[in-house]
């Protein structure tokens, strides 16, 4: 029977909401204060469900341990306490909303997780008010 498992982790980091093939004027217009040429943070946290089947030998589904361990490794490490636009290379490029941040993070670790295991959601709170989600249907 198909049984899912969440984690959450967590890490500190600021970014710039800033398209770059657009005027400064638009993007102040578009993003207001998250336009700061400096950046500003947040306290994120990260939520991370996966689905399978419980193995019956061992009585769950995956160590959540083992998925703390990859999202420590593939995300986390690299991400805590940085300024994203500049200090993540495999964020160049990415304009670091939560939306496309629970896209790229998603992308991260799809190909990571032990067979048998399907990668369900990612979500990417930047307060406890504000997040996104990103699936695959």
């Amino acid at each position: 029977m198909p049984t899912s498992v969440t984690v959450k982790v967590y890490f500190e980091a600021a970014h710039r909401l800033h398209n770059p093939a657009q005027t400064d004027q638009w993007n102040r217009e578009i993003y207001g204060k998250c336009n700061n040429p400096y950046g500003h943070g947040h306290n994120y946290s990260l939520e991370v469900t996966v689905e399978g089947s419980v193995d019956p030998t061992i009585g769950y589904l995956i160590d959540m341990k083992i998925l703390k361990d990859i999202l420590r490794e593939r995300i986390i490490d690299e991400v805590d306490h940085r300024f994203l636009n500049i200090e993540v290379p495999w964020l160049k490029g990415v304009i670091p909303s939560a939306e496309n941040l629970a896209k790229v993070f998603f992308e991260r670790v799809v190909d990571r997780l032990p067979s048998g295991i399907r990668l369900s959601q990612v979500t990417v709170h930047e307060t406890e008010r504000n997040s996104s989600t990103y699936w695959i249907q």
